[in-house]
C-alpha cells in the first residue's frame, strides 16, 4: 500500500434556521461556488435564503447537477473552480424541504 494522507473537512448542517448561520461558517474572503441540483431549492425558497445569507460574498452558481453526476459534470465544476479562483464549495439541496 502506498503512503498517503487524506483530509476531508466536510461539514453537514441541517435544520430550521441554519441557513442564517452560513456567514459564520464561510471565511469572509471566500469566493463561493454554490452547487445545487435540479432547482427544488428555487421552488421551496431555500435558494433565496442562501443568496441573502451570502449577500456579502462573491458567489458563482453551478446548478443542474444530477444526483449521480457523470465525470464530465465534475470536470465542468473543476473548470469553473479554476477559472473563477473559487476557494469555497457550498452544496445546497432542497428535497428535505424547510
Amino acid at each position: 500500500m502506498l503512503n498517503f494522507e487524506f483530509k476531508n473537512p466536510t461539514k453537514l448542517i441541517f435544520g430550521t434556521g441554519k441557513i442564517a448561520q452560513l456567514p459564520q461558517e464561510i471565511p469572509t474572503d471566500a469566493r463561493v461556488l454554490l452547487l445545487y441540483g435540479g432547482g427544488s431549492i428555487k421552488i421551496n425558497g431555500i435558494y433565496d435564503e442562501v443568496k441573502a445569507a451570502l449577500a456579502s460574498y462573491e458567489v458563482v452558481e453551478f446548478g443542474g447537477i444530477p444526483a449521480n453526476p457523470e465525470y464530465e459534470v465534475l470536470l465542468k465544476a473543476l473548470s469553473i473552480i479554476k477559472e473563477q479562483s473559487i476557494t469555497y464549495l457550498l452544496a445546497v439541496w432542497g428535497w428535505f424541504g424547510h
